[in-house]
């Protein structure tokens, strides 16, 4: 599909319009009063799933996506695998509280240009968005150097769960949330056997011995991640 931006006329100043993709409306909505606070930018709809932003995004006419990892209807870089699917034109800015330390270089491989924690301050998230509208890519001091690292040398000390798949993080992290089997089967569309096989794997790769375990383990992280 073709580029969904609009060009300003003669003698208009042009402000980035700015698609914002989170599950958590009050979050969603100020900070969409913050952009449209600035000269440069402005937003040009909201959505709270994958499904509603697949089906708002082709009127939009947005230049700029902002996307949370966790949204009502599945995992946030499978919306941004899709959006660069679709549209290879359109920017995408990852806004989330999850550890960078695990997701920001996941974000990237995923198709997203810049990634910034919901808790960093808003000149930060200001400069990611316009950085990203700008065709460069935004990351925190910590993972650009962690990643330039990766290129020029041995793969530096990563975190326990950094070992684990998109998939498996994504099974890990709705364990965490107090999720069953079954309900994370019929979340993300697999067997229960798949995911019983996921649990299997993420035992495995954090040396844990039982499912108690694991969700001890990943009930410690979820409380970590909104610390």
């Amino acid at each position: 599909m073709g580029k969904m931006s609009a060009k300003p006329r003669a003698g208009e100043i042009h402000r980035t319009r700015i698609f914002l993709v989170d599950d958590h409306a009050v979050l969603r909505q100020g900070l969409g009063r913050l952009i449209d606070d600035q000269p440069d930018m402005v937003t040009c709809g909201q959505a709270e799933s994958i499904g509603e932003a697949l089906r708002l995004l082709p009127t939009a006419k947005a230049e700029v996506v902002t996307v949370d990892l966790t949204l009502r209807d599945g995992d946030g870089l499978d919306l941004c695998r899709q959006i660069q699917e679709r549209w290879k034109d359109l920017l995408i800015l990852v806004i989330s509280m999850h550890d960078e330390a695990l997701y920001a270089e996941r974000s990237l491989k995923a198709g997203a240009r810049g990634y910034v924690m919901k808790d960093a301050p808003q000149e930060t998230v200001m400069a990611g968005l316009r950085a990203v509208a700008a065709g460069q890519v935004f990351v925190s001091e910590a993972i650009s150097a962690r990643l330039l690292k990766g290129i020029s040398g041995p793969a530096p000390d990563l975190p326990p769960l950094a070992r684990l798949t998109n998939r498996e993080l994504e099974v890990f992290r709705l364990i965490g949330e107090g999720h069953s089997v079954r309900a994370i089967a019929e979340k993300l569309l697999l067997s229960t056997k798949t995911v019983e096989a996921h649990k299997e794997h993420i035992k495995l790769k954090l040396n844990l011995k039982t499912s108690n375990q694991l969700l001890q383990y990943a009930i410690e992280a979820r409380v970590t991640d909104h610390t």
